[in-house]
């Protein structure tokens, strides 16, 4: 079974920094692209950041660019959106994601093949 858990989301000032952790089991880990994606409420599901199975490439949504990085450690099973400079209108709930297609690193929420259950970042003005 797969699991994705989310960590270290919670409520920081704007200009402050918080990162998030998702920890993946039941799958072969280092084979997956990664996805972070974020909600706010009222809006739809968004693409955020994404990495490659190696690290190698990384993909950022143009709101974030600058401002958020993406590592992962397959030894871990687990990767990470370090997010800096933080705005109120990244307030949302973050999941992370994984995506057997190796090959690419898409934006679309529908081409993840399983997700956690969410963190919620809070961002105050």
């Amino acid at each position: 079974q797969v699991q994705l858990v989310e960590s270290g989301g919670g409520l920081v000032q704007a200009g402050g920094s918080l990162r998030l952790s998702c920890a993946a089991s039941g799958l072969t880990f280092s084979t997956y692209t990664m996805g972070w994606f974020r909600q706010a409420p009222g809006k739809e599901r968004e693409f955020v950041a994404a990495i490659s199975w190696s690290g190698g490439r990384t993909r950022f949504a143009d709101s974030v660019k600058g401002r958020f990085t993406i590592s992962r450690d397959n030894a871990k099973n687990t990767f990470y959106l370090q997010m800096n400079s933080l705005k109120p209108d990244d307030t949302a709930v973050y999941y992370c994601a994984a995506d057997w297609d190796m090959r690419t690193m898409t934006t679309q929420a529908w081409q993840y093949d399983y997700w956690g259950q969410g963190t919620q970042v809070t961002v105050s003005s």
